[in-house]
């Protein structure tokens, strides 16, 4: 894999996250900057997307590139037979860099490896998704004021929610304790349980989603369950609303709780959470914006 791609959130290590983070915070500052004059970008959008896309697109834009792709692949040649291998080669031919989602899992390492130019994984099927992991990282520590020693609670679909995947590998820097909110069906896979236990990292299983369980919780990362992961939808039916978020619920929660959701929500958070001041996800949304200009600028080797 080339250097400059990020694929999955360990190509980081501690020393690079702190320092996205605090690139982050420079671009919040002053988002506007010619840094891309020249530059071409591609985002190729395999999987429908609106807030990945349009602040990676955003990010690009503001920083003086320009963009090229697609955000529907019934419209590109992938119709007529052609691979992921000749459209990512393909593409190289006119591009800095590549920006892709995808709907198989490794799709972004493959590309990587075939690409002539840095690859960032806009989501893997239900693998990675680094990119919003930096800015969840980046939500987090603008609330907490850090990113040790926290209680993260992720509820929902965690066998096929990359974006929890992502947060679990990256947050295991940081000395966390993690709850697992998820019914049977969508518990968090054995491969990050055993990627905790090596690392030492406390963690605690639940399937019922309580009071008691909120009030422990320094982050509250919800989670849609996504009907586009399952095979069979009667399975999808079965779990579809099993868990839901209402402003009662957070009466007794910490002073310094903050909900976030990678969005879109579908009924997992209920409207009245909105008002409430601990709800955070659509900050959330916006940090996007900043942590996308940090990683581009990383991958491509701008230093701001």
């Amino acid at each position: 894999m080339r250097r400059e791609s990020l694929v999955s959130i360990t190509d980081y290590s501690k020393e690079d996250i702190l320092d996205l983070l605090e690139k982050a915070k420079s671009f919040e500052q002053n988002p506007n900057r010619r840094v891309l004059e020249g530059k071409v970008i591609a985002t190729l959008f395999f999987e429908p997307s609106t807030r990945t896309r349009l602040s990676f697109e955003t990010a690009v834009n503001r920083l003086g590139g320009r963009v090229i792709g697609f955000s529907d692949a019934s419209t590109t040649s992938s119709t007529k037979g052609e691979t992921l291998k000749d459209t990512i080669m393909m593409v190289s031919n006119y591009v800095d860099l590549i920006i892709m989602r995808h709907y198989l899992d490794g799709a972004a390492r493959y590309a990587s490896e075939v690409a002539s130019v840095p690859i960032i994984n806009a989501g893997d099927g239900a693998n990675q998704h680094p990119s919003q992991t930096m800015l969840d990282l980046y939500s987090i520590y603008k609330t907490q004021g850090t990113l040790e020693n926290l209680n993260i609670t992720m509820v929902g679909d965690l066998k096929y929610g990359r974006t929890v995947h992502s947060l679990l590998m990256a947050m295991s820097h940081f000395k966390p304790t993690f709850h697992f909110v998820a019914p049977e069906e969508l518990k968090m896979p054995e491969e990050y349980k055993i990627y905790c236990d090596k690392l030492h990292i406390p963690y605690v299983e639940h399937q019922d989603f309580t009071e008691e369980v909120i009030d422990q919780a320094d982050i509250l990362y919800m989670t849609r369950v996504q009907r586009e992961r399952f095979t069979d939808l009667m399975e999808y039916e079965k779990v579809k609303n099993v868990y839901t978020l209402h402003n009662q619920m957070l009466k007794s929660s910490k002073p310094n709780l903050r909900i976030l959701h990678p969005l879109p929500r579908v009924n997992e958070i209920s409207y009245d959470v909105d008002d409430n001041p601990k709800a955070y996800y659509f900050e959330q949304a916006k940090n996007g914006l900043y942590a996308r200009q940090a990683i581009i600028c990383k991958v491509l080797g701008i230093e701001i």
